[in-house]
């Protein structure tokens, strides 16, 4: 429970701060930056939520893995 607790808190201080997509720069990018829907941190943060610490880490991680300009859109 604890490790989960800090990796939201985490994740929240990224979206808060330096994401494009949730951060104080997100003005720049109207319709978002990221290709998937929800964002990557988004889904990360609510698979750690749904799946736990370690299962949602990695569900998280195989996304990010993904959202690359040469992966097909899914």
């Amino acid at each position: 429970m604890l490790m989960q607790f800090l990796l939201i808190k985490l994740i929240s201080f990224y979206q808060k701060t330096i994401s494009p997509d949730h951060g104080f720069m997100s003005y720049l990018y109207p319709y978002g930056y990221c290709r998937f829907y929800p964002s990557c941190s988004e889904h990360c943060r609510r698979m750690i939520i749904k799946h736990g610490a370690l299962k949602g880490v990695a569900m998280g991680l195989w996304r990010v893995v993904r959202c690359n300009p040469f992966t097909k859109n899914d």
